[in-house]
């Protein structure tokens, strides 16, 4: 009984400490904390760094909310054939599928929209 208080009472604090983080400071803690894996922010390695898609989408969809709805929506459900970069699958190979529930995915492409990778910026 007493574990469950004590494991009610971290999520309660966990939740609390989560929903006071500023929108961009969440998209950067879930960005590094997971897309950075693959995608370094200005050398590819074992797929495009960040600087190089965020500017190809950047390109695509100027607007912010468009760049995050394709983005959120390809990265829910990669696929070759709505790929705005081809030849870096060609290269990499498709991305997987990582299970992200649509809401985190927006909140990742919301930071990659906001940064500008090639200067220093919060992580």
């Amino acid at each position: 009984m007493l574990e469950n208080r004590v494991f009610l009472g971290f999520l309660t604090t966990l939740g609390l400490t989560l929903s006071s983080l500023e929108a961009g400071s969440l998209g950067s803690l879930l960005f590094h904390g997971n897309c950075i894996a693959c995608h370094k922010e200005v050398k590819a390695v074992s797929a495009p760094s960040v600087m190089e898609f965020r500017l190809n989408y950047l390109r695509a969809f100027a607007q912010k909310e468009d760049f995050v709805e394709y983005m959120s929506k390809w990265v829910e459900h990669p696929n070759t054939e709505s790929s705005i970069m081809k030849d870096a699958i060609k290269k990499y190979e498709i991305m997987p599928e990582l299970g992200f529930e649509k809401s985190t995915l927006k909140i990742i492409s919301e930071y990659i929209y906001e940064t500008d990778f090639s200067k220093e910026h919060e992580e």
